[in-house]
């Protein structure tokens, strides 16, 4: 059973390719936060991550205050949180703010950008990942503030690199389809990109994603995610596991810190909170959905959570989404 999957399915995740830069050294720029990205993009309210995928040459990038990555053809930096950062090569120079270009960006498309000085060229592609706010916290919390991924390192990564980059290189062509050909690269990016993390973190890694990468908490996450709103006991998901009450309980706090049973009540909740959000149900339909027995209930649990009853999130939410 797959937990990443059964999550992924969930976050309505989206993807899309906005820049393609052939840069000569030395040049730099400062990507502004991800939420600024928020109002070029089609859904406003959701959670961006913004990564920088690059093809020839080489370059670094660092968020504002960290170390400087050090990047090479076939590798991709990814910013989960949403920090600004700086992309460069060459001496040190004063960074091209792009919070002031962004409208051009996105009104330009994937047309290659040049520009730079007469050293080094590097090739490189921007995008985003959208995803659902609420619910993509389980496994963006596992995740450090930037990383990267050498996606070269496998042959579906080979494969994925080389599609990419002839998508974008067509994308001028304006061929019917282009547009959802690149977006859903960008999104199977997206998961090969935490399939690779996942595969190298150490042994002795805790956390959501490394659990997920454990057989048996992953297949306990996987049956909680699949369906959350079965009447779940620890017997009854330790049974399916194959493991002891005990074992399950002591595996699943080693790896979340949480018991199965507190972990599945706040995923409940998140996901009520995504369905008040997104939908017309009532609280009394949503409870139901999402494993309640009562609205009462429902009521109780998700004040605890969120500091305000059902009712007045989804009026808080809605209000709040009218001003993007």
């Amino acid at each position: 059973m797959d937990v990443l999957s059964e999550v992924l399915r969930v976050v309505q995740m989206q993807g899309a390719m906005f820049y393609h830069g052939e840069f000569s050294s030395p040049w730099s720029f400062l990507s502004p936060p991800s939420s600024n990205y928020a109002p070029h993009l089609s859904n406003g309210t959701a959670h961006i991550i913004i990564y920088h995928l690059v093809t020839e040459g080489r370059a670094s990038a660092r968020i504002e205050d960290g170390e400087r990555i050090r990047l090479e053809a076939g590798d991709l930096v990814v910013f989960p949180h949403g920090d600004a950062h700086i992309v460069e090569n060459g001496p040190a120079s004063s960074p091209v703010d792009l919070s002031t270009e962004l409208a051009r960006v996105f009104s330009e498309g994937l047309k290659l950008a040049r520009l730079g000085g007469h050293g080094e060229m590097t090739r490189f592609i921007c995008g985003y990942f959208a995803c659902e706010p609420h619910l993509s916290h389980v496994f963006l919390n596992g995740l450090p503030r930037v990383f990267k991924v050498k996606i070269r390192g496998s042959d579906s990564g080979k494969w994925l690199e080389n599609s990419i980059r002839y998508s974008v290189d067509q994308a001028d062509a304006s061929r019917p389809g282009g547009e959802a050909v690149i977006a859903k690269l960008s999104e199977v990016l997206f998961v090969e990109t935490l399939r690779e993390y996942i595969a190298h973190l150490p042994a002795a890694q805790t956390g959501w994603l490394a659990g997920a990468r454990d057989p048996e908490v992953g297949k306990a996450l996987a049956l909680m995610h699949r369906s959350p709103a079965r009447a779940w006991t620890i017997a009854t998901l330790a049974n399916e596991v194959g493991l002891s009450r005990s074992v399950l309980a002591e595996r699943f706090r080693h790896f979340l810190n949480d018991p199965p049973m507190s972990y599945l009540t706040r995923w409940r909740l998140q996901l009520g909170a995504q369905m008040l959000d997104s939908t017309s149900y009532s609280v009394a339909q949503i409870a139901a959905e999402v494993g309640y027995e009562s609205e009462a209930a429902f009521n109780r649990a998700f004040k605890r959570e969120f500091g305000m009853p059902p009712a007045r999130f989804r009026a808080k939410s809605r209000t709040e989404r009218a001003r993007t």
